[in-house]
């Protein structure tokens, strides 16, 4: 078990004044991701099969309760502010996730985002989840290497994550994927902190957060 993550998951949101918040995993989850799952293509570019609800249920536990992996879902920020009274799944839009894959590397750690509402993609919010993820990562779970395993048709996410600063290391003509990777050294770390200045970590109490 990594020292550090803690088994409960993050208690915690994000909150971004650029259109998104990372929430902590919740009960609604599951429904959600039952939902978002049946969409095929939702399932070629994650590399998923779908899950029955009770799997989906299981699957969340374990991004709880697991020390190896830290979740946060992203939730649409401008909808969930400007309708009083709504819930955070009804402003789901995705997920943002890190796994510890190395256990003689504590430093490092694989990142994979979603966006998986299709009316919120091509907006930015991809790009915002990853960079909180990013500063949640160095900040809070020390960590100073993160690697991306992405799908070679997944051109948008692969520009993405290059935009970000990731380079490519490898590719699996097996598995049909890239890998790219980012080191956060000196000036990575303050390019890092000025794109992420705008985020602020608040507290996730009652099983529920207060919109930022």
């Amino acid at each position: 078990m990594r020292e550090g993550w803690q088994p409960a998951g993050p208690r915690s949101v994000a909150c971004s004044r650029r259109g998104i918040t990372l929430s902590a995993v919740d009960d609604f989850v599951g429904r959600g991701y039952h939902e978002w799952m049946k969409s095929e293509e939702l399932q070629r570019l994650t590399a998923s099969e779908p899950l029955t609800l009770e799997q989906e249920y299981a699957m969340q536990r374990s991004w709880q309760e697991d020390a190896d992996k830290c979740t946060f879902i992203v939730l649409d920020a401008e909808k969930w502010q400007a309708q009083p009274g709504a819930t955070e799944e009804s402003c789901m839009v995705g997920d943002v996730n890190l796994f510890l894959t190395d256990l003689e590397d504590p430093t490092l750690g694989e990142i994979e985002v979603m966006i998986a509402e299709p009316s919120c993609r091509g907006k930015g919010l991809g790009t915002e989840a990853v960079l909180a993820m990013l500063s949640y990562g160095v900040t809070t779970l020390g960590l100073t290497k993160f690697e991306a395993k992405i799908g070679q048709g997944n051109e948008p996410s692969i520009r993405m994550f290059q935009k970000l600063h990731f380079e490519q290391v490898a590719a699996s003509s097996v598995f049909q994927e890239v890998t790219l990777r980012l080191t956060v050294n000196e000036s990575e770390h303050q390019w890092l902190m000025e794109q992420t200045s705008h985020v602020e970590e608040k507290p996730y109490r009652d099983g529920s957060a207060e919109p930022c």
